[in-house]
């Protein structure tokens, strides 16, 4: 795992954190609605530790790991790559920056910056908002928490899922529109 060059110069590898209900599910699905059809993977941590691996946690480094070798594969292949989840700096501050730093195309990482209320807020507006509620939504939170190394941009409550979209869009596909 790690240590070599990946993607080209033309891939684009995206990072997208921050605690549960902020929005980042959404954020992506925004940013590959807007790119060619086939060309943008968006690596969900949930759907790697739920769907595939079937735990709700990322103990024993599986879903690190997984998550790691997808996204290489993928770049490799060129595709441009989304990593989106809450991503834990306790679990994921050397599995990201490697990648990131192994990266040979553009790199963009952010990370959401929002109250336990706002988190709460967001959360009641989606559709799986009667799934769990604001016990588990407090349980998982862990308020703001940037990986040394990764140059994180800041989304706040502030941003719109629209803005922010647009935004990772402009940073990472400067002539996009």
């Amino acid at each position: 795992m790690g240590d070599e060059a990946v993607g080209t110069s033309s891939t684009r590898l995206i990072t997208l954190r921050g605690n549960s209900g902020s929005g980042k599910s959404a954020v992506a699905a925004a940013i590959r609605a807007a790119r060619p059809t086939g060309t943008v993977a968006i690596l969900g941590q949930d759907v790697v530790r739920r769907d595939i691996l079937g735990t709700g946690d990322d103990a024993g480094g599986h879903p690190i790991g997984l998550i790691d070798l997808a996204g290489r594969y993928l770049l490799g292949r060129g595709f441009d790559v989304i990593i989106e989840g809450i991503l834990n700096a306790k679990w994921y501050s050397e599995a990201l920056p490697r990648l990131v730093a192994d990266h040979r195309g553009v790199s963009r990482s952010y990370i959401y910056d929002l109250t336990f209320e706002e988190t709460v807020r967001r959360h009641s507006t989606k559709p799986v908002a009667t799934a769990f509620g604001e016990a588990e939504l407090r349980q998982w939170y862990r308020g703001l928490q940037p990986i040394t190394h990764l140059d994180e941009t800041v989304i706040t409550a502030n941003e719109s899922l629209a803005a922010t979209a647009a935004r990772i869009l402009e940073d990472c596909w400067p002539s996009h529109s």
